[in-house]
């Protein structure tokens, strides 16, 4: 419905914040990692997901698209529901759970509230299998070999950015140049700095 609300941060509240948005009180529910980034002043952005069932219309918002693409990927696995999300979201950044799934590490997840060790383990499963087929489709569709990414830690970094809503060529386009020597995780924040240029 909203793909994102911006206009003053009226209040900051435990896992919600208010946008005042034209003298409308926007209540989004969303993660501490969120809360944190967004500013005490002036105006602030976040991406919306309206979560609707029968006895529930709930706003989630996110202060950056790579947090929204991750929490809806969450979502999509069987049992998740928003506030399992919000709570992995709460521990860790959008990339590091994108590399906790890539290098299959469940103890990084179990460390969410509520998020048990079946739980991440549902979520590695399914999640991993999702990425390995958007790349399949998105290198068809794309065509794009003129990239060469090794095998091994440059895989898993692409299957990482394809997890945070990136295609596979944008991926290898953006790991392109970067000392594949560093951890996992610099990788992925160096890709992520030129991608969100």
């Amino acid at each position: 419905m909203f793909y994102y609300i911006s206009g003053a941060l009226a209040m900051k509240g435990e896992g919600y914040v208010v946008i005042d948005a034209n003298g409308i009180g926007y209540k989004i529910l969303t993660s501490l990692y969120s809360i944190e980034k967004l500013s005490n002043t002036g105006e602030v952005k976040m991406y919306t997901y309206m979560y609707l069932r029968e006895d529930i219309c709930d706003l989630y918002g996110f202060a950056s698209e790579e947090e929204l693409n991750m929490f809806t990927l969450l979502i999509s696995v069987s049992g998740i529901g928003p506030k399992a999300a919000v709570a992995i979201l709460s521990t860790m950044s959008p990339s590091d759970v994108a590399l906790a799934i890539v290098s299959g590490d469940t103890k990084a997840i179990t460390r969410a509230q509520g998020v048990g060790p079946k739980v991440a383990q549902r979520i590695l499963l399914e999640l991993k299998d999702k990425i390995k087929n958007e790349q399949m489709l998105s290198g068809a569709v794309s065509g794009d070999d003129t990239v060469p990414v090794s095998f091994g830690v440059s895989n898993e970094a692409v299957e990482a950015l394809c997890v945070l809503g990136y295609s596979s060529a944008e991926a290898k386009h953006a790991l392109s140049g970067i000392d594949m020597s560093m951890d996992l995780e610099l990788i992925i924040k160096e890709a992520l700095k030129k991608l969100m240029k």
